[in-house]
């Protein structure tokens, strides 16, 4: 079996995503991709495209970043035609049973599919594909529902199972787990793990674009629920029908998209789990993933626009708490396969040492006695939890929104190592900026290709190196036709 699962077994995902992050938080985004690149000879899977897609994107490379994640959403879209079809398939996991869940195909966390489909969308908006930017946002709001009803169908599945078996789910038994760090008032507080108030959002704001009030309104409603007590989120909804109603007064309105800090890291960390046998609970040694803090990340209150004008900065989305509020969903799974296995590697080796101690040949007792420790020494080494997650997700996103006048401009922002201005131009009737700032880096996404008043693409698309119209294809026609994930 170790044979057959690679190396795969022994891979920290944790350690391997550092030397990436220390590259890109240094500015070098091209050495980021090289390390990324040193630790993934073999074949890509999805966490690769989505981490190389970010990358890409931190580099303005618009185009290659959104040749990454269209590759890594036909992983998703094949995961999505599977929960429709046959979604028993995706709650198997025989080799985890045997070895752990690291050697399970990476189907990515629930919030991952998600913020995936949202960023895709910022890409298109970068680009000035407006209609494109659509079909992603109608795509998310299909995975959404998708995912709402196999997770209701995975709890039910995984309740009966550990019923059948006598299995713990709760992680609370487990001694010196830290509890607390995915069950709190914060991550209880989200409606679940992977609705983000920033994809409906922008939502809101993409079909306020194309002249569609009546679906730009239920995106900001549905934002204002996920992300409560936020004036501005709650004005996006009051004033929608006054600014699509208004005469073009020239300005461009602009939404700024910051985001601060890395997603959260898992860790392998082993604890103790009671395992019955024979009748007796005996404490066997398990690793479970804990969540742990990457990086302390900082939003600004406020932007600074040139001399003058000052946007207020609002929280809208926590990738943080929604990475906690995952890992707490899927601790009853977790907990029951980590049980089965635990149970049938201590109940083999239990047996070995038994049928060992009968025997009255010395050669033979020996031999037997040899290849029960060599399977202990196996489990031991095998013994390590799933560290897999997109690490170069911002930890925290905000937004600022206000009218500026087609042009260059100076932003200026606060951060922990004070202010930092950047310089960008904006045109067209709407427009959308991306800050990030990871760690002692401010990464700009300006738009490259805007849309203006009339719904045109601008010539700026040809410099670019990009395709429009026929060419490029929509986002529903490039997902089609390309050949899925083997």
């Amino acid at each position: 079996m170790l044979c057959l699962s690679g190396c795969a077994a022994f891979r920290s995902y944790d350690t391997e995503l550092r030397d990436t992050l220390d590259q890109a938080s240094s500015g070098n985004v091209d050495g980021a991709i090289k390390v990324l690149n040193s630790n993934n000879r073999g074949d890509k899977d999805l966490l690769y495209y989505l981490e190389l897609g970010m990358l890409e994107r931190l580099g303005d490379r618009y185009p290659d970043s959104q040749k990454s994640w269209m590759t890594a959403n036909a992983y998703v879209q094949a995961w999505q035609n599977t929960a429709q079809t046959n979604p028993l398939r995706l709650f198997r996991g025989a080799a985890s049973y045997l070895i752990n869940d690291k050697v399970r195909p990476y189907e990515g966390h629930d919030y991952e599919k998600v913020m995936l489909l949202t960023y895709i969308t910022l890409n298109f908006l970068a680009m000035g594909d407006y209609e494109n930017a659509r079909v992603a946002i109608k795509q998310t709001h299909e995975l959404e529902a998708v995912i709402a009803d196999l997770r209701s169908k995975e709890l039910l599945s995984v309740e009966q199972d550990a019923s059948k078996r006598g299995a713990r789910t709760s992680f609370k038994e487990l001694n010196g787990y830290p509890v607390e760090t995915i069950d709190n008032p914060a991550v209880n507080a989200l409606k679940n793990s992977y609705q983000s108030a920033l994809a409906h959002y922008l939502a809101g704001f993409v079909y306020e674009s194309l002249d569609e009030p009546s679906l730009a309104a239920p995106g900001y409603r549905l934002a204002n629920e996920l992300q409560p007590n936020q004036p501005l989120l709650e004005q996006a909804l009051r004033g929608l029908d006054q600014r699509v109603g208004a005469a073009d007064d020239g300005l461009t309105d602009v939404l700024f998209v910051i985001g601060s800090g890395t997603a959260p890291a898992l860790q392998s960390r082993q604890f103790r789990l009671p395992v019955p046998i024979n009748g007796t609970l005996i404490l066997i040694p398990v690793s479970f993933p804990v969540m742990v803090s990457t990086s302390w990340p900082y939003l600004p209150r406020f932007l600074k626009v040139d001399d003058g004008q000052t946007l207020t900065v609002a929280p809208i989305t926590s990738i943080d708490l929604m990475a906690r509020r995952a890992l707490k969903d899927d601790m009853p799974g977790i907990m029951l396969r980590a049980t089965i296995r635990s149970t049938s590697k201590a109940v083999a080796q239990y047996q070995m040492q038994h049928h060992a101690q009968k025997q009255k040949d010395n050669a033979t007792q020996l031999v037997e006695m040899t290849a029960a420790l060599a399977l202990a020494l196996g489990s031991v080494l095998t013994e390590s939890a799933d560290e897999r997650t997109w690490r170069t997700l911002p930890s925290e996103i905000a937004i600022a929104r206000g009218r500026l006048a087609p042009g260059a401009h100076t932003v200026r922002l606060q951060t922990l190592e004070g202010e930092r201005s950047v310089r960008l131009e904006v045109s067209g009737r709407y427009s959308v900026v991306d800050l990030r700032l990871l760690r002692h880096q401010l990464f700009v996404q300006p738009p490259v290709m805007v849309r203006g008043g009339g719904g045109e693409l601008s010539s700026t698309s040809a410099a670019a190196g990009l395709s429009t119209g026929s060419e490029q294809g929509t986002l529903e026609q490039q997902t089609q036709t390309m050949e899925g994930p083997k």
